[in-house]
């Protein structure tokens, strides 16, 4: 990546920080907030320790401040870099997005392209990865933007969880849903819609491998355009205190898909954390070009 460029996201992309320290993507953390200290989200705080406190304490979680995105660009400005390309989650599920792009307007000397990936978690992230690896084998930048503008409706990203209480008292979805969902032993399956405003695609009563059966034909149904043809797509698989399930879902996709390259398991952050609860599961996909 060139000296001058960086990719800019936040931790609610759930970029692992191994793969963002490989690849030179800044994390800008979002705050986790209990009685006694507001933590930032993978710096001093992970998800084992929220999944810990449950279901006694269930913290809430900020946006990080203007002052904070300030400094972070002014930061920036200082190192030289002249270029930056910062992607996030939708507007609808955090202000993240456009808190950035109003403080790069006070930057002039820095081109910002801000792109809302209309998602969240690693359906937002990995637009963070492809844009990396676009600009690591020699793209310019203005071509990587407008490939993200291409692609914007090539990333399927479906999950899961245990219970969606954790949702409600969060304020992701209303009253009602939760309680026939909790009456009844359903577990709504869960993506973002065009807008990046969440929407239930399917509806599993039974065990774990229901969903994860159901799981993995909605996903693939929406790749595939609803055909039978097994597309080139790359995979992430995202969880939430539910490593057996990702695992077993993975050995479905290898066994099922030959187009699918699976290119790793991951835990959710800890703000993730908060808002979904133990026992998330979810599938990603990224048709590739």
């Amino acid at each position: 990546m060139p000296g001058d460029t960086l990719i800019l996201t936040d931790s609610c992309c759930d970029v692992p920080q191994y793969l963002a320290r490989k690849l030179g993507i800044r994390k800008i953390p979002v705050h986790v907030m209990y009685p006694e200290k507001d933590y930032l989200d993978g710096i001093d705080i992970d998800p084992q320790m929220v999944y810990d406190r449950f279901p006694g304490e269930i913290p809430t979680t900020s946006t990080p401040s203007i002052t904070e995105i300030t400094d972070l660009f002014r930061s920036l400005e200082e190192e030289g870099i002249r270029k930056v390309l910062s992607i996030h989650i939708s507007e609808h599920l955090s202000s993240t997005v456009n808190m950035v792009r109003s403080v790069a307007k006070e930057f002039p000397s820095i081109r910002t392209f801000v792109f809302d990936t209309k998602n969240i978690s690693i359906g937002s992230g990995i637009y963070a990865l492809y844009a990396a690896k676009k600009l690591n084998d020699g793209d310019d930048f203005d071509a990587v933007c407008e490939s993200l503008e291409r692609k914007k409706q090539d990333c399927t990203l479906m999950f899961y969880m245990d219970s969606l209480e954790y949702l409600h008292k969060g304020g992701r979805i209303g009253n009602v849903t939760y309680f026939l969902s909790d009456q009844l032993k359903i577990k709504p399956i869960i993506a973002c819609d065009s807008e990046g405003i969440y929407r239930t695609v399917a509806k599993v009563r039974g065990g774990s491998h229901c969903g994860r059966a159901r799981l993995f034909e909605e996903v693939f149904s929406q790749v595939e355009n609803g055909t039978d043809d097994d597309v080139p797509c790359d995979i992430i698989i995202p969880y939430g205190g539910a490593k057996e399930e990702a695992q077993l879902l993975e050995e479905m996709i290898r066994s099922k898909k030959k187009n699918a390259n699976v290119l790793f398991q991951m835990q959710i952050t800890a703000s993730m954390a908060v808002h979904t609860g133990p026992g998330l599961l979810g599938l990603c996909a990224l048709r590739r070009d």
